[in-house]
């Protein structure tokens, strides 16, 4: 069994909040590195310690700006294979590219099995990743995948609040299965938003399927990048009598106008986790933000002891 002592904890610049957080939890120091960049900028990585025969976990979520937090994480990664790392594991809180996963349309490419490739190729050994857009992202690795679950996270918040006579609400038929783990926690039921055009150039239209009037209203999603599904989603719910109206995602991608949208919106209090990093103008009265560095340094003690991490699925 390898030891916590065989353990080396990297951030990189993504969330850097968030790997002090998963150190502080596992009693593991963050290791040395740096990252530096030329004067066109290009990156350069500097590992200031030796790993030579320990377990590396590389922190970094691939969150915007993607493109520069991803080249970050390759160059790192090849630099602790040639520093002859004895595992590299790669801690990714949000996969970036997750949303093109198949081919919607001819000659459309397929970037998040590109992503894998480039994971893959460069010497990782596995990947610890939480709420992938597209769950079957992890078949496109060749290596262990652990997809860690936000859900419980946000049910244990709203179970705190006490809410009474609640209604969970997936903001499109495709978040179904995300609501239904959701209703199971709560013991809810469930409602969902039907969007359809008649054709498309006319205006959508949203229809509420599901029991709402004069109950509080939670709709689920994985991500919320610019707002516009969980703002459309309340003001169907509003028309159609729901008391109060909360929201939650997984990840707080929240590209503009998405803040604006929100404050403006029927939306009581909108849920996110730290999976991508929140900066101070993004940080609001209705945004609170819960810390997934417990359910991550539980899932790397238990990969770095051999343990089954299935158990924090449960």
């Amino acid at each position: 069994m390898r030891s916590k002592s065989q353990m080396k904890l990297f951030a990189l610049n993504s969330n850097v909040p968030l790997a002090q957080e998963i150190s502080e939890k596992l009693e593991v120091p963050l290791g040395e590195s740096s990252v530096v960049r030329f004067s066109d900028g290009e990156i350069q990585i500097r590992i200031e310690e030796s790993v030579r025969g320990t377990d590396v976990y590389l922190i970094q979520t691939t969150s915007q700006p993607v493109n520069e937090n991803l080249m970050e994480l390759l160059i790192m990664i090849d630099a602790m294979k040639r520093a002859s790392a004895r595992t590299i594991n790669v801690v990714i809180p949000y996969y970036g590219y997750a949303r093109q996963d198949r081919k919607a349309r001819a000659r459309e490419p397929i970037t998040a099995k590109l992503i894998a490739d480039l994971l893959e190729k460069s010497g990782v050994s596995r990947v610890i990743t939480l709420d992938m857009h597209a769950p079957q992202i992890e078949g496109f690795f060749n290596i262990p995948v652990d997809q860690l679950q936000g859900i419980p996270i946000l049910a244990d918040y709203y179970k705190e609040k006490n809410l009474d006579d609640v209604v969970v609400v997936a903001p499109a038929t495709s978040g179904l299965s995300r609501t239904r783990k959701m209703a199971n926690y709560l013991d809810a039921p469930i409602a969902f938003i039907d969007n359809r055009k008649a054709h498309p150039d006319s205006d959508e239209v949203m229809n509420v399927v599901g029991s709402i009037e004069g109950k509080n209203a939670i709709i689920v999603d994985d991500m919320i990048d610019t707002g516009k599904t969980i703002t459309l989603a309340a003001k169907a719910l509003v028309e159609n009598g729901v008391r109060d109206i909360y929201a939650c995602g997984t990840h707080a991608v929240l590209s503009d106008p998405a803040v604006t949208e929100i404050d403006s919106s029927p939306i009581k209090e909108l849920v996110v986790t730290n999976s991508i990093l929140l900066p101070e103008n993004k940080k609001i009265e209705k945004i609170t933000s819960l810390s997934v560095a417990p359910l991550f340094a539980d899932a790397l003690l238990r990969v770095q002891h051999e343990d089954s991490v299935s158990v924090l699925f449960d």
